[in-house]
């Protein structure tokens, strides 16, 4: 199973307001820093030929340590999400849109005497890290439990092994781990002018902070030439369970130096209706726009998907409908999109 992560710093639990430098605007970065983020790039920087795969395996995994772990949602979120920052030595480089396994303590229930499996979760941060030294990686967690019906409370015995692990983590805690991995959620960054559409449900926000911070909030080579348009999508239950939102609009605000532009459209299920006077989901907010997210893939935009799998259906059932409006077979569209790379998938 996937799952996705995010990371923000926070002064408090309570407040939910992150620090310095999660959410600083470039030009108050580089007024600080007087510096280029550009000693993790290849050459040219949008090369994908060297991105770090599987530096550390299953079974000699690497012993991260715990810098932070902190409570990034407010108190009428559904659920608990914690954002937690791992220091890694700048011995487990990654690029955005890779993922961190991570082999929680004890003995895997279903073969007893063995370790437990490693669960797989995106990386939330830039590949320089929230602290901008290239040792640290972010990993953002939803706390994952199971309520009784017959207890009427939350059963122990259910809960997710690893997310409770990593939410009740402090620092100074070893965490062990593997990757990095994946290739299929990396940004493409030969053409600058390529728009990018970013649909997240939760904490599949994670791979989607990495870019944005990496076009939009550090001085970086892929910052720089950046001007195309990069749309995100997300979908939560309230307000109080939005990711990463001060970290937005800082953006939305801070076109790059060639133009490009953060888009930003939440979907909030218990909050928002959708057109039929339904729960507004991620699906209904991009039928939306539905006409104009076909031009821009059929224009050669990027689409990527992070989440639950199940937004896929009625969002692929949408394009069907505008294929179908347009005359143009979907199949062979949408195989169109995968074959020109286009079309990104991670689902869970």
């Amino acid at each position: 199973m996937k799952f996705a992560i995010v990371a923000t710093l926070l002064t408090a639990a309570s407040a939910f307001t992150p620090l310095s430098p999660a959410s600083v605007s470039r030009t108050s970065l580089n007024a600080a820093t007087d510096t280029k983020q550009d000693f993790l790039e290849a050459t040219p920087h949008w090369d994908q030929s060297t991105v770090p795969v599987n530096t550390y395996k299953n079974k000699a995994p690497f012993t991260g340590k715990v810098v932070s772990t902190k409570r990034i949602v407010g108190p009428k979120a559904t659920g608990e999400t914690c954002h937690i920052i791992i220091e890694h030595e700048g011995k487990m480089p990654y690029w955005e849109g890779q993922s961190y396994g991570v082999i929680p303590p004890g003995e895997n229930p279903k073969k007893p005497g063995k370790p437990n499996a490693v669960r797989l979760y995106s990386i939330a941060s830039s590949r320089y890290g929230d602290d901008m030294t290239g040792n640290t990686g972010s990993l953002c967690v939803r706390r994952a439990t199971y309520w009784c019906p017959d207890l009427q409370a939350d059963d122990p015995a259910k809960k997710g092994i690893c997310s409770n692990f990593l939410c009740d983590t402090s620092p100074g805690d070893e965490v062990q781990m593997t990757g990095p991995s994946g290739k299929v959620m990396l940004m493409p960054e030969e053409d600058p002018k390529t728009d990018l559409i970013m649909v997240a449900t939760g904490t599949g926000i994670a791979p989607y902070r990495g870019f944005i911070r990496r076009l939009f909030s550090e001085n970086t080579p892929a910052a720089a030439a950046y001007s195309g348009e990069a749309w995100l999508f997300l979908g939560v239950a309230n307000t109080d369970a939005l990711l990463y939102d001060d970290e937005w609009q800082e953006a939305k605000a801070n076109p790059t130096p060639a133009g490009g532009k953060l888009r930003l459209d939440y979907a909030l299920s218990r909050e928002a209706e959708n057109k039929k006077g339904g729960k507004m989901y991620i699906q209904d907010k991009v039928e939306e726009y539905a006409d104009e997210v076909f031009n821009k893939l059929d224009s050669g935009a990027h689409i990527y998907f992070c989440g639950l799998k199940g937004m896929m259906p009625g969002i692929q059932d949408m394009l069907k409908e505008v294929c179908s409006g347009k005359g143009i077979d979907y199949d062979e569209w949408l195989g169109g999109l995968k074959k020109n790379k286009q079309w990104h998938v991670e689902v869970y």
